[in-house]
């Protein structure tokens, strides 16, 4: 377990945790090194279990055996690279467990996959710890109104936590807080989807749980009911969530008070700005904490560029098609739903890193997001200065040109809010936090049930939608400083127009008019969350829910359309090899979810069964 993950949570209370083993396949094993029941029958006891099931969201625990990129709470393998985002990166042989993901190749004894079912029973068998001690607290230190509290948070994080298995495997087993050792009824089988199971633990988690909290790190009402309204989008319940959606909008406030309310889309990214009125539901990171980076966002360690922050170690790079996203018609500043990817953005795809002639696209009009969601040569990269393209890719032929950005600190922040990540490697974790659900999220959600519910309006899905771009839209959020040229000829040298923008950013609204039928508007709100939340975690997850697959074996197929074109599209670009492209295939049927550890299955002996056509 760590040190002192959510120090800003409970402090002081951890070392009251229990230890026990919390995985799905060690629930048919006898705990050991438990603290007795009597220990932590008590308000402090309970608290610090509660600690234990939060500090289980980032998918780390202090000594564990795997890796932490594996189990990344952003999920920038599972719902990254196995989407249109991004390339595995790095070069070909690195990390071949994230090839299988990349290429939907993912084998059944695949680490990440194994790594990732095991961490989130953790996290639940954690939350099942603090609702199974909570009857023990006979002392008088908990009143009734905490209590409930206490039982809410704990449903909230078991929620959590099914929701993240049943979008990377849907067929999962729910496990309560019956489910023990002692019972013996661990075998726990997955005969489909559980989404009733886990809207039970968010609505009983909503009805109890206050509006503010005294720690910004815990959930509140509303935190909860965001989480309901996502889990109601991934079971096509668009009345409900239109509902728990409208209710968060109009009434939702962060745990500290704060109303929910789009703020500067940079600070969603910052360390220095995190917890802001944008910000749900996050994960809290914490750094310089003598945990050895472990309380940091270590899942990403791997996923900084091969020069500038922490010089390691090139992986989760943007896509091509990704980049081509952002282009806009030079009109009216509109994403080009479906001709994006007819012409590539200019980048430096093959040429030479000492090439000072080369200058980045000033011309063709771009969304302003992608410069806050790409690292790209030419163009000012947080405060690190220019990015200087090739010198930071690791592998530029095999994974392209471009770098993350999302997950990474600023230049003047190297220090304060980056550490050490596990005794390996300097400013590889970091104290960003990663948002599991923003306010920008909510606002597109509300637009998608605005156009699907039986209740919906089309002018207030365009007025949602029209809330995220008006942002993008605002030149006082635009990256600023236009490269020029570059002294005497020096690519070390450039020369930089800090009062121009860095490209020619171009966002437009979109009018009722633009939403002339029901498929037309799912194009449009869909699209706006792919730039919207680029880079985040969730575009894979995003087409499974847009394709149905949760509805039952498979889809309408709208998945592998998107996926198969745009494997077509980025294998086929001159100057890039990328070998690990050109063995990606998507399969229908199969590859909208990912394959149930062989080794669960084999220790259940019947009950858990594979995923189809694995």
């Amino acid at each position: 377990m760590k040190k002192s993950l959510y120090k800003i949570v409970i402090p002081g209370t951890l070392a009251l945790l229990s230890v026990s083993y919390s995985c799905k396949n060690y629930l048919d094993k006898k705990p050991t090194g438990v603290l007795a029941s009597s220990v932590l029958a008590n308000k402090a006891g309970v608290e610090g279990i509660l600690i234990g099931a939060y500090s289980m969201l980032d998918g780390v625990y202090q000594g564990q055996a795997v890796d932490a990129w594996e189990t990344s709470v952003d999920n920038w393998s599972f719902g990254g690279i196995a989407s249109d985002d991004a390339y595995k990166g790095s070069n070909p042989t690195d990390q071949p467990y994230a090839a299988e993901i990349m290429t939907h190749t993912t084998s059944v004894v695949n680490e990440y996959v194994v790594n990732k079912w095991k961490n989130l029973y953790n996290g639940i068998q954690r939350a099942n710890d603090v609702l199974r001690e909570i009857p023990q607290v006979t002392d008088g230190s908990i009143d009734p109104t905490y209590k409930a509290q206490l039982i809410g948070e704990a449903r909230f994080l078991r929620g959590v936590y099914e929701l993240e298995l049943s979008k990377i495997w849907r067929n999962v087993p729910y496990v309560d807080e019956t489910v023990t050792y002692d019972a013996g009824n661990f075998n726990v089988g997955n005969p489909g989807p559980i989404w009733d199971k886990i809207e039970a633990d968010f609505t009983a988690a909503v009805a109890v749980l206050p509006t503010t909290q005294s720690q910004i790190g815990r959930a509140n009402k509303y935190a909860a009911e965001a989480f309901l309204a996502k889990a109601y989008m991934f079971d096509h319940k668009y009345d409900q969530a239109k509902t728990a959606l409208a209710d968060v909008i109009t009434n939702g406030v962060t745990s500290s008070g704060v109303k929910y309310a789009l703020e500067p889309y940079a600070n969603n990214f910052n360390p220095a700005t995190k917890n802001g009125p944008e910000s749900v539901f996050a994960v809290q990171m914490s750094v310089l904490d003598n945990a050895n980076g472990y309380n940091g966002n270590s899942g990403d360690a791997l996923n900084y560029p091969s020069g500038g922050p922490a010089t390691c170690c090139g992986f989760y790079q943007p896509s091509f098609s990704f980049v081509n996203s952002f282009q806009v018609d030079p009109v009216r500043g509109l994403p080009l739903l479906d001709t994006y990817n007819t012409n590539n953005f200019k980048s430096d795809q093959g040429v030479l890193a000492t090439d000072a002639t080369w200058l980045p696209d000033s011309t063709t009009p771009v969304d302003s997001r992608l410069d806050w969601s790409v690292g790209r040569r030419g163009i000012p990269y947080l405060d690190w200065g220019i990015h200087p393209g090739a010198a930071w890719s690791r592998d530029q032929p095999d994974a392209g040109p471009y770098s993350p950005i999302k997950n990474v600190y600023y230049k003047a922040q190297q220090g304060t809010t980056s550490d050490t990540y596990n005794g390996w490697a300097a400013n590889q974790a970091n104290s960003n936090n990663y948002n599991m659900i923003r306010f920008a999220d909510v606002l597109l959600w509300a637009a998608e049930c605005e156009i699907e519910s039986t209740t919906g309006s089309v002018a207030q899905a365009v007025t949602y939608v029209n809330m995220v771009r008006s942002r993008a839209a605002d030149p006082t959020g635009w990256v600023k400083g236009r490269l020029t040229g570059y002294t005497g000829g020096d690519v070390t040298k450039p020369i930089v127009d800090n009062t121009l923008p860095a490209a020619n950013y171009k966002v437009g609204l979109y009018t009722a008019a633009d939403f002339t039928s029901k498929d037309q508007s799912r194009k449009i709100i869909w699209f706006e969350r792919k730039l919207e939340l680029g880079m985040e975690g969730h575009r894979f997850f995003d087409l499974q829910r847009y394709d149905g697959v949760f509805g039952g074996p498979g889809g309408t197929g709208y998945m592998k359309t998107a996926l198969t074109a745009y494997i077509a599209h980025d294998s086929k670009i001159a100057g890039f090899a990328n070998p690990t492209m050109q063995g990606n295939t998507f399969t229908s049927n199969k590859n909208e979810i990912y394959p149930i550890p062989q080794s669960e299955i084999d220790v259940e002996h019947g009950p858990l069964k594979q995923n189809p056509n694995y």
